[in-house]
C-alpha cells in the first residue's frame, strides 16, 4: 500500500504563492516560475540543496537572502497544507497487517518540515522522496524502487495519487491504482481492492 502526499496524506489547495510574489517583486505573470523553473525541478530530484535553492532563487530574482526567506516560508506554507488525518489514520490502522510506503515528488527540505509536522516517518514502513533518490514520479524507476524498498511486486501493490499522470504511470506497472478524488471515495476503493485480495 503506497500513499502520495501532496493532494492526498496532505490537504494543499493553491494559496496564490506566485501571483502574490510576483505582485510584490513587479514580475509579470508566469515570470517567477520561468525564472526559477530549473530550479525547482533541481531541487526536486535533489541537483539543489536546499541552500543552493535560496542562493540560486536569489540570483534569478534579484532578491536578497532575507527576502527569498519570506518567499520559501510561503512557498513551505502551501507546500505543507494540512493533515488529512483521515486517510492518516486509515494508513496508520494499515499496519502491521499490510505494508505501507509514501511515495512522492518533494522538494529538498520537505521530509524534515514534513517529519516534523506530521511525522510521517512512523506513519508507514519506508518513504520515497524524489529528491532523495534524484527520480521523480511518473518515472518508472521510482516505482520500482518503492516496491523493492517494501519487499513487494506492484501487482500486490495499491497506489494512491491525485495526479492522473501518476496514476497512468503506475497501473502501466502493474499497480492496482486509487485516483484519489476525495478521503472517502480513496478509503471506499482501498477497502475494495483488499476484500479483492
Amino acid at each position: 500500500m503506497v500513499f502520495d502526499i501532496g493532494g492526498v496524506l496532505e490537504f494543499t489547495p493553491a494559496l496564490g504563492v506566485t501571483d502574490k510574489w510576483e505582485r510584490r517583486l513587479g514580475l509579470p505573470s508566469g515570470e517567477l516560475n520561468r525564472l526559477a523553473g530549473d530550479v525547482w525541478r533541481g531541487g526536486s530530484v535533489g541537483t539543489f540543496t536546499e541552500d543552493g535553492v535560496h542562493r540560486a532563487l536569489g540570483e534569478r530574482l534579484g532578491i536578497d537572502q532575507v527576502i527569498v526567506a519570506s518567499l520559501m516560508n510561503d512557498v513551505w506554507t502551501e507546500y505543507l497544507g494540512t493533515l488529512n488525518t483521515e486517510l492518516c489514520s486509515y494508513a496508520r490502522a494499515l499496519r502491521p497487517r499490510y505494508r505501507t510506503g509514501i511515495l512522492s515528488n518533494s522538494l529538498v527540505g520537505c521530509r524534515e518540515r514534513e517529519q516534523s509536522r506530521y511525522g510521517f516517518e512512523q506513519l508507514v514502513d519506508d518513504l520515497v522522496y524524489s529528491h532523495e533518490v534524484g527520480i521523480a514520479k511518473p518515472d518508472p524507476r521510482i516505482y520500482r524502487l518503492s516496491c523493492e524498498r517494501l519487499g513487494v511486486s506492484p501487482e500486490e501493490t495499491v497506489f494512491v495519487d491525485d495526479n492522473p499522470a501518476c496514476v497512468e504511470a503506475a497501473g502501466a506497472l502493474g499497480f492496482h491504482t486509487v485516483h484519489f478524488r476525495d478521503t472517502a471515495q480513496t478509503i471506499a476503493a482501498i477497502d475494495g481492492r483488499l476484500a479483492a485480495g
